[in-house]
């Protein structure tokens, strides 16, 4: 499990890798990756966006941008959490993502940007190499 906080509001995500989904000889690879974000801080907040930045064994860099996590901006009151599940498909049995996500205080309207941490994404068929 990968964690980050920022603003008292925590991340953790949580890859998981689905060979059902993938095969190593049509070059396809795909994860799921459930993603909790607990409010631990004292604002009512709500996730207006989201920025992911997928880069492959390649180095190839794909960034996504649009409004919420799966079709929705939840609303967080102090305590809260939010989870959901989504995917990634890449060329390379292995990568990583990292991310941010753009919130905003009820109260004061204040918007600001939280860290999603940078998570690794590892399939059976990746070779291990030690520098």
């Amino acid at each position: 499990m990968y964690r980050a906080v920022t603003r008292h509001i925590e991340v953790t995500v949580e890859p998981n890798f689905m060979p059902e989904r993938s095969s190593a000889e049509r070059g396809h690879f795909f994860w799921s990756y459930t993603v909790v974000i607990i409010n631990a801080g004292p604002d009512t907040v709500q996730l207006r966006t989201r920025h992911w930045i997928i880069t492959d064994a390649s180095g190839r860099k794909q960034e996504v941008r649009g409004e919420g996590v799966v079709g929705e901006q939840p609303v967080l009151a102090p305590g809260e959490r939010f989870e959901y599940t989504s995917g990634v498909p890449l060329p390379t049995a292995t990568g990583f993502m990292s991310g941010r996500y753009q919130m905003i205080s009820i109260r004061s309207g204040e918007p600001f940007e939280i860290d999603v941490p940078t998570f690794s994404l590892d399939s059976p068929d990746s070779k291990r190499v030690l520098n």
